[in-house]
């Protein structure tokens, strides 16, 4: 499946969505998280927890992950680009996110 092993934190991100859990999900995000969905900008838990509601376990979303690669760090302060394939209410389709951890948390997400 990848070249790396999937941090806690997005292992987090991924598990907490698929269980359809948004306390885990907005969870395993750092108190000065961005998000980036194709332009659309939140900024800390409370806009993980906007656009959860409105893009992510609000549509039921389910992501399978086909792979994980690092790019720069570790667990607790690394960047990854994780592939997958979304199921759902809303995208269907493949997909590509970066995340940027600090402090084994995310700090960045995007999705472009």
């Amino acid at each position: 499946m990848s070249d790396a092993t999937m941090p806690p934190a997005i292992r987090e991100f991924f598990e907490a969505t698929n269980d359809g859990d948004s306390e885990r999900f907005v969870a395993a995000f750092g108190p000065d998280a961005y998000l980036n969905d194709w332009g659309r900008e939140f900024h800390g838990p409370d806009g993980a927890a906007s656009w959860n509601r409105t893009d992510n376990i609000g549509k039921q979303a389910h992501f399978e992950v086909r792979d994980v690669r690092a790019v720069r760090g570790d667990d607790l302060d690394g960047e990854y680009v994780v592939t997958v394939t979304v199921t759902g209410n809303g995208y269907n389709g493949p997909g590509e996110f970066t995340f940027d951890l600090v402090d084994g948390l995310i700090a960045r997400f995007v999705i472009a």
